[in-house]
């Protein structure tokens, strides 16, 4: 019996063995903490936490009881469930028998619509059958007709035409051939029917006819040989032109192609390579020639071609072919005979010539565009922010537009341009070689003007502006590009650009950084006795009054050229083959200015820095532990203020132009004054009470004086810069709370160490033991503090440790007040 309950246990283990998913699934929908329902449930476990020791035991009857009522419920809910199993599938089977049912009925009303829909759809067809044997009749009848009025049309247009065609009335050929041609169209599906493809064999032999009688005629009347030509225009010949129209494009073709050569026979006559009207001297004659033919066309043969056919234009299109090719020719043969005056000349006149083709014709026998006047555009003084005609270039059209602003849409180019010019590419290294020395002896003459003008005079209009070298050199720039661009978009523009490059770049050594003012190792002169006699101070400043204008005339000079240069390599940009913009690179020459820019920028603060120097270095020399007394500025900060009152107007005024550029320099003064100014003020040692409150004023003196530094001297007060007042700022807080803490008392440590702490944001023993220093202490009280500042410098006070640190600042609060409410007078009358 134990083998066979064993048995039973284990296939009853085999059969309730679930996957996870469902066991996880099961756990979802009927969520339990009963161990009985775990997947894992072990029977061992399960009794030894139910009777965990001998003592339980006693409750195995009651525990016993428990698990067959458990046992019992279980019995009950799944007989229920069996039950209701067994309900359900009755009622499913009858609701299936009653779907089935309705199912068949449908189907039998859906059949019988089904046989009613084809009943009346045989009505139908049987009452519109006639109807529709009526409407094809009329079709085929309409048809009919319709064919045959076409074929008598035919076969009498083709009789016509030919008794037309041997008469040669090309005016009713004209319109009857038209006619013939659209007629036979409609017979095409036809062509299988004997008489319509012999009536289509007709038509075409009379075409082919035409096309050669018509040739035939034209060769009579304008011979290849000899020069005689009618005295005016034939009316035959007139409608001849008209046929040919409908006829093969190649008979148009070819009629055109005769006239034309006959035409221009006279042209290769005249200016065979041989002649002396043929070199590019006496270019000019070509074009007049070409002008009295086209007007001695318009007067003769102009209404014998049809407007359509365009002749004037196609005969000044053939001539510029024949002519570039006859040019290519003879400028290959006498290749060293080419000087640059020469080629400019030919050049010129030459673009002038297609300027005029593009005044006269539309160009639609080359492009399918037009062209359209573009309007003047205004006046200034950048070359690159407008195209004004040269007189080089007199019938240059230039597109309108501002760098500064949106692009407006590219106006189209000139079709006729190159169709000429074009064989003067190859010869362009004569005009590049002349511009590279032509520059090269702008340049030297600048510098020898500069030299002899002398640096720009103070007090006029000249202090501060651009160097009138600088626009020069840019406007013959602009005509060098110009004069470019109309002979060549290709690799001639790269070779200008690099010319362009190497003279921007001797421009900015020579002109600009080479005339710069060299700074000198003087100090100025002045001993502390005449600082603290409050001495004028102008004897300190390294350069003098016209250098400083220099300067900023360069300075601003710079910024011009930095601002053109950009400029000017958008529109080389614009002038070059699209294919060849990215050779296009100013940057270099960008930065080269940019360095001037910063070198002007750096020479001005260094002076002004430097005249500021014996004034600091009277300050940390001064006996600090002997002052008694607060008073007014000490003759430092008025020494100060003198350089300040003398330079920054004078610099601001000629850089009002370029006003970023001043703001860079007033930055770039305070990140140099300031850092040295506290550096010296580290030097002023020891330092008593009165001393520091002295130095505490004579601080904020000057950063009154500094924050009011962009406008001082100025009758319009502006504000200044907010990222140069965060500058001074943030600098000569520091400075300040320098100077408080030195004025607090070093005892007791713990107090003065936190008020550094707390005054001091960038607070370090290199710093404290700089201001200890400055307070005079031995080494020997410097370096408990400092091992007390070590320790409290992780975690710094805050809170009520704090509060009770400024109460502590003096042993004698009623002194220490007294003397902060002294300073704030002293202060308030400063100020």
């Amino acid at each position: 019996m134990e083998e066979e309950e064993l048995e039973f246990v284990e296939e009853l283990e085999a059969v309730l063995q679930l996957t996870p998913d469902v066991q996880l699934a099961i756990e979802q929908v009927f969520p339990s903490q009963d161990p009985l329902d775990r997947a894992d449930f072990n029977a061992v476990e399960y009794i030894n936490t139910l009777f965990p020791t001998e003592q339980s035991l006693a409750n195995i009857d009651e525990v016993v009881n428990k698990i067959r009522l458990k046992i019992r419920r279980l019995d009950d809910n799944i007989r229920t469930v069996v039950r209701g199993q067994t309900n359900v599938g009755q009622d499913g089977r009858q609701a299936l028998e009653e779907a089935q049912k309705a199912i068949q009925q449908l189907f039998g009303k859906i059949k019988d619509i089904k046989d009613k829909a084809e009943k009346s759809e045989q009505m139908v067809k049987e009452i519109t059958r006639d109807i529709k044997q009526l409407d094809h009749a009329k079709r085929h009848l309409t048809t009919s007709i319709t064919t045959l009025n076409h074929l008598h049309m035919l076969a009498g247009g083709v009789d016509s035409l030919e008794a037309m065609t041997r008469r040669r009335q090309y005016g009713e050929v004209a319109n009857l051939l038209q006619g013939v041609m659209n007629v036979l169209e409609h017979f095409h599906k036809y062509m299988g029917i004997p008489q319509i493809r012999q009536l289509s064999e007709r038509v075409k032999a009379a075409q082919a006819e035409l096309g050669q009688q018509i040739l035939a005629d034209f060769e009579e009347a304008f011979p290849s040989q000899g020069t005689k030509r009618p005295g005016g225009p034939s009316n035959v010949l007139r409608d001849a032109c008209l046929v040919a129209n409908i006829l093969d494009p190649r008979i148009k073709q070819e009629i055109i192609k005769k006239f034309i050569k006959q035409h221009l026979s006279e042209y290769l006559v005249l200016f065979q390579e041989n002649q002396d009207v043929a070199w590019l001297d006496k270019i000019d004659r070509r074009y007049a020639w070409i002008k009295r033919q086209l007007v001695d066309y318009e007067e003769k043969y102009g209404r014998m071609f049809p407007r359509e056919w365009y002749m004037t234009e196609r005969i000044a299109v053939e001539f510029c072919h024949v002519t570039r090719t006859e040019l290519a020719k003879i400028m290959r043969t006498r290749a060293k005979e080419i000087e640059v005056k020469l080629l400019l000349f030919a050049i010129q006149r030459t673009t002038n010539f297609e300027g005029f083709l593009a005044k006269r014709f539309s160009g639609c026998t080359l492009t399918d565009g037009t062209l359209k006047k573009l309007e003047s555009p205004p006046p200034s003084t950048n070359p690159f922010l407008e195209d004004e005609p040269t007189p080089e270039m007199e019938e240059l059209v230039m597109e309108k537009g501002d760098l500064d602003q949106p692009k407006k849409p590219k106006a189209p180019d000139n079709p006729f341009h190159g169709i000429v010019s074009k064989c003067f590419e190859p010869h362009l290294y004569v005009y590049i070689e002349s511009q590279d020395k032509n520059l090269g002896e702008l340049i030297d003459r600048f510098v020898a003007d500069f030299k002899a003008q002398g640096p720009p005079k103070p007090n006029t209009d000249e202090g501060g502006a651009v160097l009138p070298s600088c626009a020069d050199l840019f406007v013959y720039y602009k005509k060098c590009m110009v004069q470019c661009s109309q002979l060549s978009t290709g690799e001639p523009m790269i070779a200008l650009t690099t010319i362009f490059q190497k003279y921007l770049r001797e421009y900015a050594w020579k002109i600009l950084s080479g005339n710069l003012p060299k700074t000198t190792s003087s100090s100025g002169g002045l001993t502390i006795s005449s600082l603290l006699k409050e001495k004028e101070g102008s004897e300190v400043a390294k350069f003098t009054l016209e250098e400083l204008c220099l300067i900023c005339s360069i300075l601003s000079t710079a910024e011009y050229c930095l601002a053109t240069t950009q400029q000017l390599e958008e529109k080389l940009k614009e002038k070059v083959d699209v294919s060849l913009t990215e050779r296009i690179n100013l940057t270099g020459e960008m930065d080269t200015f940019s360095t001037v820019i910063s070198s002007s920028i750096q020479l001005l603060v260094q002076d002004l820095d430097a005249a500021c120097d014996p004034a600091l270095t009277a300050m940390s020399k001064m006996q600090w532990q002997n002052v008694e007394h607060v008073g007014d500025q000490s003759p430092y900060v008025t020494s100060v203020i003198l350089h300040i009152k003398q330079n920054v107007p004078i610099i601001r005024d000629n850089l009002a132009s370029t006003r970023k550029y001043f703001t860079q320099f007033c930055i770039k003064f305070a990140n140099s004054f300031i850092p040295k100014f506290i550096t010296h003020l580290f030097k002023c040692k020891p330092i008593s009470m009165v001393g520091a409150e002295q130095l505490l004023l004579d601080t904020h003196s000057l950063k009154m004086v500094l924050l009011d530094l962009p406008s001082i001297g100025s009758q319009v007060v502006r504000k200044a810069p907010a990222s140069y007042t965060k500058i001074v700022v943030k600098g000569m807080t520091r400075a300040e709370m320098i100077l408080k803490v030195v004025m607090a008392p070093h005892e007791p440590l713990v107090v003065f160490v936190d008020n550094y702490i707390k005054l001091l944001t960038d607070c370090n023993t290199e710093t404290f033991q700089k201001i200890l220093d400055m307070k005079g202490l031995k080494r020997s009280e410097q370096s408990s503090m400092l091992e007390l500042l070590r320790q409290r410098l992780p975690t710094p006070p805050s809170g009520p440790e704090g509060s009770s640190s400024l109460s502590l600042l003096a042993p004698t609060p009623e002194q220490e007040s007294s003397r902060i409410r002294k300073l704030e007078k002293l202060i308030k009358k400063r100020l």
